[in-house]
This record gives C-alpha cells, sequence and structure tokens, in this order.
C-alpha cells in the first residue's frame, strides 16, 4: 500500500498590512518529493510522525508537497495560484496511491480564497474520490464545513504549546493503517460555535482551558470515540469561519458523535466568560514585574510573532524604561537598525531609532544609544521538542546591542518566532542575567522559557494580535459571537 503525505501550513493575520509571498515560502520549506522526507522525517513535526508512523505499519509513504511559511499577512494571490498549480501536479499521481495524510494548518487565508485550507482539501477529495484522506490540524485553525467534509478524519493537537504534533502524525497514520485494513469507519459530528476564544486563556496546561480539556478527555476514553479534535480558532483571521470548534469521531456511530460533539459544546458554552477575562494595563504589568522574582517572561502578547504580528513592537519596552524595569533583554525585526549597526561596526556605539517601522498600532521609534556587541547570521538550530516542530532556525543579519543601563536588544533582519532558548544562548547571551525576558509570543514560548524562568506575565499591549479583541476591526466575523456580543445555550 502506498500513502501520499501533503502539508500547506501558514497561520494568516487579516489585520496585518503585509501580504505572506512566493518567497516566504521559499524561505522556509517548498518542497516536493525526497527532500520533504530529508526535511521532516527526523523532526518533531506531525510530518514526521507521518512517515514513522507509516514505516511502522509497512505502508510506503510518498511525499508528495510540502509548503509552509511563517505567520504573517495572507497569501498573496500570485503565490496562493502557484501552490495550487504544484498541489495540482503532483495530485497527477492520486490514481496510484491508496490514500493521503495531510497537514493543513486550519488558519490559512489567501487574497484570492478566504478558507484557504478548506480549498486545497476538497481538491485532495476530488482526486482521491472515496479512498481515505486523514488530516492533522493545529487547535488554532478557524475549521470549516468544506475542511471538516473534505476529509475521512481530522486530528488536532492536544497541547499549547504544541508538544505533541509528531505524535498526532503517528496517531493519524495507525488510523490510516485502520482504515485501510478495514478495522475501523471513521464517523465525524462537527459542530461550529459563535464563540471567539481570548487567547489568554488558551493554554491547554492552564485553566480555564485545562479545566475543559478534563472533560474532553472524558469523551475520548469511551468506547467506539476514534477521536475528539478542539479548535480554539484563530482570532486574527476575519472571515466567516473563525471561531471555536468540536469535532467527534466515533467508529461508525453518527449519533454517538453527534451526542457527545453536543455535550461538549455546550459545555464549553456554559464556560465562556471564563474565556474573556478582564486584563490589567501594560503599565500595571510592569509594575506587577518589579515585585516579582526573575528572570520573568514578559509575553508581549499584542506582538506575537507565532500570531502573524511584525515582531517590532516597542510598547512594553518603552514601558519597562519609564519604570526602570532593568535589565531587560528583548529580540526586534528591524533590518535598517541591523544594516546601521553593521556600518558602526563591532564595540562602537551609536544612537538608534529602534522598531515601530510596520505602522503606529505597534508603538514609536525606541531612541536609545547603545554599543554593538555581536554582527553576524542569526541561524540557530533546537534539538529538542518545540511548539511548532521546528528545529532549524534563520532570522537574518543579527545585530545584538547593550546599553549603558545593562539591557540587551537583539535586533533580527527577519521576524523570528521565540520557540527556542538557543535564540539567545547561540550568541552567548545567558537567559539568567536579565530581570526581564521580552518574549514576542504567548503559550508557545513556554516550552522553552519555562526552564530558566521563574515568573510569568502576559502583558496585554495592543498590536495585530491583541487579547483584548474588540480593539480589532472585524468585518466578516459570525453575528452574533461572543464575547462581541451575547449568544445563548
Amino acid at each position: 500500500m502506498r500513502v501520499g503525505i501533503i502539508g500547506i501550513l501558514q497561520e494568516s493575520n487579516t489585520f496585518i498590512q503585509g501580504k505572506t509571498t512566493l518567497r516566504d515560502f521559499q524561505n522556509d520549506i517548498l518542497s516536493e518529493g525526497d527532500s520533504i522526507r530529508q526535511k521532516f522525517q527526523d523532526s518533531h513535526h506531525e510530518i514526521g510522525g507521518f512517515f514513522k508512523g507509516l514505516q511502522k505499519l509497512g505502508i510506503e509513504p510518498v511525499p508528495l508537497l510540502a509548503a509552509r511559511a511563517l505567520p504573517y499577512g495572507v497569501i498573496e494571490s500570485d503565490c496562493w495560484t502557484h501552490l495550487m498549480s504544484r498541489l495540482d501536479k503532483v495530485l497527477e499521481v492520486a490514481n496510484q496511491l491508496d490514500g493521503i495524510l495531510a497537514a493543513p494548518h486550519g488558519a490559512t487565508v489567501a487574497e484570492n480564497e478566504n478558507d484557504a485550507d478548506g480549498f486545497w482539501l476538497r481538491k485532495l477529495r476530488i482526486a482521491m474520490g472515496d479512498k481515505p484522506i486523514v488530516a492533522t490540524a493545529d487547535p488554532h485553525g478557524n475549521l470549516s464545513a468544506m475542511q471538516s467534509d473534505s476529509v475521512d478524519a481530522i486530528l488536532s493537537y492536544r497541547t499549547n504549546p504544541h508538544m505533541d504534533q509528531y505524535d498526532r502524525g503517528l496517531e493519524a497514520a495507525e488510523l490510516m493503517g485502520d482504515i485501510l485494513n478495514h478495522k475501523v469507519k471513521p464517523t465525524k459530528a462537527t459542530i461550529y460555535l459563535p464563540f471567539a476564544v481570548n487567547i489568554f486563556c488558551q493554554n491547554s496546561s492552564e485553566d480555564p482551558l485545562k479545566s475543559y480539556i478534563s472533560r474532553v478527555e472524558s469523551i475520548r476514553n469511551k468506547p467506539k470515540v476514534l477521536a475528539v479534535s478542539v479548535f480554539v480558532g484563530f482570532p486574527y483571521a476575519d472571515v466567516p469561519q473563525m471561531g471555536a470548534a468540536i469535532c467527534v469521531m466515533t467508529n461508525d456511530d453518527f449519533a454517538l458523535a453527534k451526542k457527545y460533539a453536543d455535550e461538549l459544546a455546550q459545555v464549553w458554552l456554559s464556560m465562556k466568560k471564563q474565556f474573556d477575562p478582564i486584563l490589567p494595563s501594560v503599565a500595571d504589568s510592569v509594575t506587577q514585574m518589579k515585585n516579582l522574582t526573575g528572570p520573568i517572561c514578559a509575553l508581549d502578547m499584542g506582538d506575537n510573532v507565532g500570531g502573524g504580528s511584525p515582531g517590532d513592537s516597542t510598547i512594553l519596552v518603552h514601558e519597562l524604561i519609564a519604570q526602570k524595569a532593568y535589565p531587560f533583554f528583548c529580540v526586534i525585526a528591524d533590518p535598517e537598525i541591523v544594516a546601521q549597526a553593521t556600518a558602526i561596526g563591532l564595540e562602537n556605539t551609536g544612537s538608534f531609532s529602534i522598531g515601530a517601522k510596520h505602522d503606529r498600532f505597534h508603538g514609536f521609534p525606541l531612541q536609545i544609544n547603545a554599543k554593538v556587541s555581536f554582527l553576524g547570521d542569526g541561524k540557530f538550530s533546537e534539538s529538542n521538542p518545540t511548539h511548532g516542530g521546528f528545529t532549524q532556525f534563520d532570522q537574518g543579519k543579527t545585530a545584538i546591542l547593550q546599553t549603558v543601563e545593562g539591557n540587551t536588544l537583539m535586533i533580527s533582519s527577519r521576524r523570528m518566532v521565540p520557540f527556542s532558548l538557543n535564540q539567545l544562548l547561540s550568541f552567548g547571551i545567558d537567559p539568567r542575567q536579565y530581570r526581564v525576558l521580552v518574549v514576542k509570543g504567548v503559550h508557545a514560548p513556554l516550552a522553552a522559557y519555562k526552564a530558566v524562568c521563574k515568573s510569568i506575565v502576559r502583558v496585554d499591549t495592543p498590536g495585530v494580535t491583541s487579547a483584548s479583541l474588540h480593539r480589532l476591526p472585524y468585518k466578516m466575523r459570525r453575528k452574533p459571537m461572543f464575547p462581541f456580543e451575547e449568544i445563548y445555550l
């Protein structure tokens, strides 16, 4: 038996001005054939799990297409057309396959297709006919009917930070084997909830989501249940399918799947107000930090690179300086400053205007005098499992600036998700030397930063990934939808 492997992953923030281009995919992953095996088979990603799981079952993996770009703005129409043309080409061998394992993100938006994941999964269904398609998905996806209806089974990651992607890939491969060997017949019941889940409440190891997940586990362990997938949604994609969803899959028993899906939906909606907390101001959060034990992981929620933000917000840093919460460390994406630091040269001091180059939504440039202590490329690697399954990182040419107050600013020429402590350690930076580590994320970085931080503070900064959803100018979302309007059970 032969099973194809396809992955197209990009989390699209529709509130950001920039667009995701073909070069963004080329700079990350855009591969066909055996090069996919080389990139993923030993990774912590679900595609790595696909390879391992199929090989254990004696099923031949057939890598077809893998495309991934860092979260950012919507995909340009020309780029999307190119990706779909490549998908059509690799699907010409569909009649030679017994099934497909697919890895969509679930929150991909293109200029010419707002349900991009549903669009390409439907292409798979048309090409495969009634042959099985099993998909994994990020729980931050906005699950749509087109996505769910196009696959036989969909398995969301169970953790946030996403530490179980490889396991879900193995599970998907095992389920594919059971389907092909006629051991199970997956039957899904999916409920789409008019409910936007605040990013602040999306950590699977913290309440309220932790308590809800315990209810999910009680259903997942019941007889005839094959899987339960929870989608907290991606509120930074202003599309009609934005919101939470529940998908329960049983072995050939739709009534049972529907019963459990309804039950879990009702429980979630009854808890909805717990998922819309009142958050302190930026100033109050920094005041709180001054009374905590360091190092403190200060999560800059409004500039969450993993949610598509520009990575150049200065709002939190300005407040740290105003309250003299020293010393701090922060990474800011600003290629202009890297070029300036390069011109100034190592060990020399200059005057810099850093960050907030993308828009005023993310603050005003930071005016500082600083010494250039490092210049070089921004490549580093990670051998341990981290959120997203990433192992190789490249933030482009990098400069490190030191201020007289002892603060350190790492300036990258490309945005970088803060998923690995090696972003610091590889460049000789000891995170334990700082009182505050400004980290541009919400939950994902904790898989790395919990090892060195004694305190964690999530800061409700403005930005395109603001935790306060009322700040965002929605036009396409469903109505009514909580927390914007009241909804009832």
